[in-house]
């Protein structure tokens, strides 16, 4: 728990709670989305700016991940009824990661049935029980959940589901940026959460970089025409080439530091400087620690 209060402040920054940023991004057009019945709200940068979606059928909507924070989630449902005139029908949480799942308690008191893979599902406790302390202290006031609530599993495997009039193919998929993922297939749109981000740095939890790469590999295959990441504005298949050559880069820089002749006196921070210089444009730097300790920790020699 010492370990995620730290992670917390890292990325958090400490000190008074810091007050709610209204300023938030949201959008239905047909030229970002790529299809008026795709909507995505993105939260405030205080709530690190987490992208969520909604698919609208003939009788109502289905939810594509949760928000990090329950007050971002309101906001959201309201925009969306507001465009819309629909109430959500169904909620899926893609990984095992706050972002993903800390709105599923509200959601179920509304009526929402909120579901994931087992997998992810599995996962959520430990996840949960890591974050909220320190979280809840920084997010108070936005209603962090104290309380987990779990989504009900739809099974281990690959199937199509249905809800508010759309038929969607959720995909289980094995370890990325998280544990687990599930990723949502419809009608050429791939909600893919953060196994892309798009212009920014990706919250690592739990994950693997070369089983993260052959996600990116399977999300190819599908030959998806849009891309909604889980941190970003939406793209086409391109992401998947930007996100790949993001984690090769990151792979590539720790080897580096590790096989160098004189090695930094802190090598992490010497390899997160050179991946702040090679994507300079890429918005939450703060998250990189997560991901390069984890990738000099698989790097690191194993013993005979």
């Amino acid at each position: 728990m010492i370990l995620a209060a730290t992670l917390a402040a890292v990325l958090w920054g400490c000190g008074a709670t810091q007050p709610v940023v209204e300023t938030h991004y949201r959008s239905r057009s047909l030229q970002e989305q790529g299809d008026l019945r795709v909507g995505e709200y993105i939260s405030s940068q205080w709530s690190l700016q987490t992208a969520s979606y909604w698919i609208e059928g003939p009788e109502g909507l289905v939810l594509i991940d949760t928000q990090l924070l329950p007050s971002a989630l309101r906001k959201e449902l309201a925009f969306a009824k507001d465009v819309t005139g629909k109430e959500a029908k169904l909620a899926i949480v893609l990984h095992a990661n706050p972002e993903s799942f800390n709105g599923t308690a509200l959601l179920k008191e509304l009526g929402v049935t909120v579901v994931t893979s087992g997998p992810v599902r599995e996962r959520i406790p430990a996840v949960h029980e890591k974050w909220a302390p320190s979280l809840f202290k920084q997010y108070w006031n936005g209603r962090y959940p104290r309380e987990l609530v779990l989504a009900d599993s739809f099974g281990d495997s690959t199937r199509e589901l249905s809800a508010a009039g759309v038929t969607l193919k959720v995909h289980v998929l094995g370890a990325g940026s998280s544990a687990a993922h599930v990723v949502v297939e419809w009608e050429g749109h791939l909600f893919t959460g953060d196994l892309v981000a798009r212009d920014t740095h990706t919250w690592f939890e739990g994950g693997d970089t070369t089983e993260w790469l052959q996600r990116l590999d399977e999300l190819r295959a599908l030959k998806p025409k849009w891309i909604h990441p889980g941190r970003g504005l939406p793209g086409g298949p391109e992401l998947l080439d930007a996100q790949t050559a993001y984690v090769q880069a990151v792979r590539e820089e720790v080897t580096r530091e590790r096989r160098s002749e004189h090695p930094s006196g802190d090598p992490l921070a010497a390899v997160e400087a050179k991946l702040k210089e090679r994507y300079p444009g890429h918005a939450y730097a703060r998250l990189l620690p997560h991901l390069v300790r984890a990738e000099w920790a698989r790097q690191a020699p194993r013993r005979p």
